[in-house]
Parts: C-alpha cells; structure tokens; sequence
C-alpha cells in the first residue's frame, strides 16, 4: 500500500510590527510570488489574502518537510523577493512568528470565505485581535507579553 495525505493549514503572519507595507501596487504580485514559492515546496496555495499588515494562507503543504521550515523558506523568499524589487525603499520584513492551524476537507470553503473577506473583516477588528481569537478559538495557549513584537524607538 502507498502513503497518502493531503495537509491542509491555515497560515497567517504579518509584517513587522505590524506595519502597513502591503500596499495595493505590491500585493498582488507578492501573492503571485508566494504561491511560487508553495509550488516549489511541492505544495498547492488553495487561497491568499489580507490587508496591509499581514497574510492569510490556505494551502496544502508536502508532508516531506515540516510545517515551521515550509512557513520559514515562504516568509524568507517573499521578503527577498520583496527587498529586491522595492530598489532603495525601506527594507521589508515579517514578523519573527507565525500562526497555523489545520484544517480539516469540509471546512476549507468556510477558510476560504474567511480569508476572501479579510478587508471587510478589518474594518472592525485589528490584525492583534483577530491573531488572538484564532489563538482562542484553536486552544493554543499564550502569553500576550510575548506575543508581538513591538518597535523600540530611540
């Protein structure tokens, strides 16, 4: 008998410090980019979303590298690709961590609808509070003084 799985996740991160750097003449592109990216890790980008501080990932990720090195090798060429295209803009970063969660065949429409819809989303709820709710709703346990990185000035 072979092996088979299909590894859904919901992956989100968001820049660092939460800075509003996606901005509208990128973000397509950059999408385009990281679904690049999954396909070389021989994985599927099944949907991609956000707004100007973070991203949302639906995708089906090979069971032949881990789920942190996968999410590390996405967030590392999306950055590079990033800087190089910007030619002199301030440099781009993500946040150090990141938030994923599986998910299961029959939910993938409601994830799907779910990051489709992330600009109305926003409109009511910040990036912090809708990390800390799927923190919640998925019983990962935090400490909210760990959770984001925050800018030092001076």
């Amino acid at each position: 008998m072979g092996s088979f799985s299909k590894l859904t996740y919901h992956v989100v991160f968001s820049t660092k410090y939460r800075r509003k750097t996606i901005n509208d003449e990128m973000r397509e592109r950059l999408y385009e980019y990281i679904g690049g990216v999954v396909r070389n890790l021989n994985g599927s980008l099944i949907k991609i979303g956000g707004i100007e501080d973070h991203v949302h990932l639906l995708v089906n990720l090979s069971p032949a590298k881990s789920v942190s090195d996968s999410i590390r090798d996405i967030k590392s060429n999306g950055s590079k690709w990033l800087n190089e295209l910007s030619e002199g803009r301030s440099r781009f970063e993500w946040q150090k961590g990141y938030g994923a969660f599986t998910v299961s065949h029959s939910h993938i429409e409601i994830v799907r609808r779910y990051i489709r819809n992330q600009r109305e989303h926003h409109r009511t709820r910040t990036f912090e509070e809708e990390f800390v709710e799927l923190l919640r709703r998925h019983e990962i346990k935090f400490d909210r003084k760990y959770l984001f990185e925050a800018e030092h000035v001076g």
